[in-house]
């Protein structure tokens, strides 16, 4: 069977493998029923819907022709690499430094993995990043995120 439209049965692919990863992770936790769903509930079903979605995107490449099916190109492995490091600096950095000083850096090393970077933009995002932060996840959702570093009373 051809594929007919590669971006199409790529992103169909990534659908079904994080979709079934989930829904295998989500089996941890107790399901409960519908009535009185359990914490597994609702990333079970997400899981098996992102699944099933993914799973229909990769029936319709192998079978529809679409107009810019063209194939994928190179992957982009500098930017990969670099955000995935700031990824993992962030996790480790966030309960030592707090998030005013995290947030910051995880959006200087992003923008950086760019071809158009402009500090004034930088700039910018990390802060308004930094207060949307604050009011989602420390006000919004009360979680108990440090905001400074230990040595400056965070």
């Amino acid at each position: 069977m051809k594929i007919k439209s590669q971006r199409d049965f790529f992103s169909g692919l990534m659908f079904l493998v994080v979709g079934l990863a989930f829904a295998y992770g989500a089996t941890d936790y107790s399901m409960g029923a519908a009535a009185r769903p359990g914490p597994g509930y609702f990333p079970m079903i997400l899981s098996v819907l992102m699944a099933i979605l993914g799973a229909v995107v990769i029936f319709t490449s192998l079978t529809i022709e679409v107009e810019g099916g063209e194939p994928v190109g190179d992957i982009a492995w500098r930017p990969l690499a670099v955000i995935v490091f700031a990824i993992a600096l962030f996790g480790a950095l966030l309960p030592r430094a707090g998030l005013v000083i995290t947030v910051p850096i995880l959006i200087i090393i992003v923008s950086a993995a760019g071809d158009e970077f402009k500090w004034l933009g930088v700039l910018i995002s990390s802060v308004v990043l930094t207060v949307f932060s604050w009011l989602v996840f420390v006000k919004g959702l009360g979680l108990t995120i440090p905001m400074w570093p230990a040595a400056m009373g965070g």
